[in-house]
C-alpha cells in the first residue's frame, strides 16, 4: 500500500466523518427538540436551530479538511488548487452564515459587544 492509498482512505474517513457528523447532529437535534416538545417548554425552535448548525458547521470543516488533504497530497494541479479555494470560500461564507444564525453575531464579534449592539 503507498502512500496515495493511504490518503485516499484518511480522506474517505473525514469525508465519512462529515457526512456522518452532520446526520448524527440532525438526528440527535430531532430527538431533543421533540423531547422538549412533548415537556412544553419554550425555546425548542431556537435550540433545535443552534443544535443543527453546530453540527453542519462541524461536518462542513471535517469535509473542508478532505478537500485540502485531497488537493495537497494527491492532486496538486493548479486546476484543483483553484478549485479548493472556491470550495473553501463557498463554505468559508456557509459557515459565517450559519455562525450568524446560531449565535447571532459574526465569528469574530466578542459576545458583550454583540449584546450592546443588539436593541431592546
Amino acid at each position: 500500500m503507498g502512500f496515495t492509498e493511504i490518503i485516499e482512505i484518511a480522506v474517505k474517513g473525514f469525508d465519512t466523518a462529515g457526512v456522518a457528523t452532520m446526520v448524527v447532529g440532525a438526528l440527535l437535534a430531532c430527538v431533543a427538540a421533540a423531547r422538549t416538545v412533548r415537556t412544553d417548554r419554550t425555546g425548542t425552535y431556537s435550540r433545535f436551530r443552534q443544535q443543527l448548525g453546530r453540527s453542519i458547521l462541524l461536518g462542513l470543516e471535517l469535509l473542508v479538511a478532505a478537500d485540502i488533504i485531497r488537493t495537497v497530497a494527491i492532486t496538486p494541479t493548479l486546476d484543483s488548487v483553484l478549485v479548493l479555494g472556491l470550495i473553501v470560500i463557498i463554505r468559508t461564507f456557509l459557515s459565517f452564515s450559519l455562525e450568524l444564525e446560531i449565535t447571532g453575531r459574526w465569528p469574530w464579534q466578542t459576545a458583550k459587544k454583540a449584546a450592546a449592539d443588539t436593541p431592546n
